[in-house]
């Protein structure tokens, strides 16, 4: 079946990405977002990366072979139309599960459907919007069905997959990174939308001032348009006085300029990371004025105590745990004080990354090396049974030894040298730390002490 004919099933629910041909698709109560969803492939505005000439998305519609997948992307780029879509494309059953509504009990329904459906030689995707939301038991419930081929997987979120899905689950899909819809692309839904509603036009400066309060989400620019286009009935223009008179506040706080999300958030990061107080002040207002959760910029601050700061002065960690639990205690506008309390002594902390680097050091290590058994000095010897097979035979009790360091003792693998994974930097705390650390790699004296 051909991506470019016309779906004739009902594309309800979920993301949208917009229709190009409005016409005949106007439906009392049903927002004009909605109205326009595309019905065919080639009507999806945006994600070029994915759905262009030859890139993966598009390869995977005209090859005929659906494959398991995670969307990841913002809301109102089109998630749940892409598997609706895709789902038309290989003529295959479409059953959707929200993960926030739904449970154990919708997954076995899902199967049963997809094995009546196996049984009539169809083919089953099954859609899990906001996947994320599934606890580790329920997402591993798919494992068997996608593994045998049951049913094609596809699972959409807002949230990092690498964090919010199993890592089971994720070996056996693709992630495909979706992206926030553009101005050029947003302009494009407006047009269309005016045409499908027969709506007043936008002065430029009031198409400017809607597409960033939208921020990159389709749904939101067009049911947006929609309202003001009731409010503002019998205009033939919108000017941008119209627009803040009829949003308000509400277009001041989500006004970002066009900048996106991560973006605003990255830049918060480097300034922290740059030890630039002021700078780092000001895109942490410009989020909470963005209408950002606090808690969430609160949880980047930890990650930056632990990341950027580290051992150079340990205190940040608590001072970043204190200003969350301000947070919690306080909430807005009161708490974000605490925050920005937070936000200004990160940034002038002393940085070290050096704790950060070595666990990313061990973990490629760790990747890349055999399973090497634990040392039998090392091993735990609870039972009779493992003090007879050898267990903790030669173990040195640190506490026993000369200022608590069993001078000599491997805690290595045997057979692995010595690594040095950890190198504390000249500032701050870490200055101390790193000449105790030079010592006890002498007492302990195998190769590091020689880096």
């Amino acid at each position: 079946m051909s991506t470019q004919e016309s779906l004739s099933l009902d594309l309800s629910g979920g993301d949208v990405a917009t229709s190009a041909s409005p016409a005949g698709r106007v439906a009392v109560g049903v927002p004009l977002a909605e109205r326009l969803r595309p019905r065919t492939l080639d009507e999806v505005v945006g994600q070029d990366h994915l759905l262009g000439p030859g890139q993966p998305l598009r390869v995977a519609f005209e090859s005929g072979q659906p494959h398991s997948m995670i969307l990841w992307g913002p809301p109102g780029v089109g998630k749940t139309t892409l598997a609706r879509l895709m789902a038309h494309a290989f003529d295959a059953q479409f059953l959707a599960i929200s993960a926030v509504l739904g449970g154990v009990k919708d997954i076995r329904e899902a199967v049963e459907q997809a094995q009546a459906a196996q049984r009539l030689g169809r083919r089953t995707i099954v859609f899990v919007d906001e996947v994320h939301r599934f606890n580790k038991a329920q997402q591993d419930a798919f494992l068997p069905h996608v593994e045998s081929g049951l049913f094609t997987f596809i699972g959409a979120t807002t949230e990092n997959p690498s964090f919010e899905v199993n890592a089971a689950l994720l070996s056996r899909a693709t992630v495909h990174v979706l992206r926030a819809m553009d101005d050029v692309a947003m302009s494009t839904l407006l047009d269309r939308g005016r045409a499908a509603l027969a709506g007043p036009a936008l002065t430029p400066a009031a198409q400017t001032r809607l597409i960033a309060y939208a921020d990159g989400d389709a749904r939101r620019v067009l049911n947006t348009y929609e309202t003001l286009s009731a409010m503002l009935k019998g205009r033939d223009l919108i000017d941008e006085a119209a627009l803040e008179k009829s949003l308000g506040e509400q277009l001041r706080r989500y006004d970002k300029g066009g900048d996106q999300f991560y973006d605003t958030i990255s830049a918060l990061h480097k300034s922290v990371r740059g030890s630039d107080p002021d700078a780092a002040l000001y895109w942490f207002v410009r989020m909470i004025d963005g209408g950002v959760d606090p808690r969430y910029i609160v949880r980047r601050l930890i990650r930056m105590a632990s990341e950027d700061i580290g051992l150079a002065d340990p205190r940040a960690l608590r001072l970043a745990l204190d200003a969350a639990e301000t947070y919690e205690r306080l909430g807005s506008p009161e708490g974000e004080l605490a925050l920005a309390q937070c936000v200004v002594y990160l940034a002038v902390a002393p940085k070290s990354n050096a704790v950060y680097t070595a666990y990313k050091a061990v973990r490629a290590w760790v990747k890349q090396d055999v399973t090497r058994p634990v040392p039998m000095h090392l091993r735990n010897a609870p039972t009779k049974l493992m003090k007879e097979l050898g267990h903790g035979d030669g173990y040195r009790y640190a506490h026993d030894e000369p200022d608590a360091v069993a001078a000599g003792e491997r805690y290595f693998p045997d057979g692995m040298p010595a690594q040095a994974f950890y190198q504390p930097v000249a500032r701050g705390l870490e200055i101390k730390i790193g000449e105790r650390v030079a010592q006890l790699r002498s007492l302990l004296g195998d190769e590091r002490a020689k880096d």
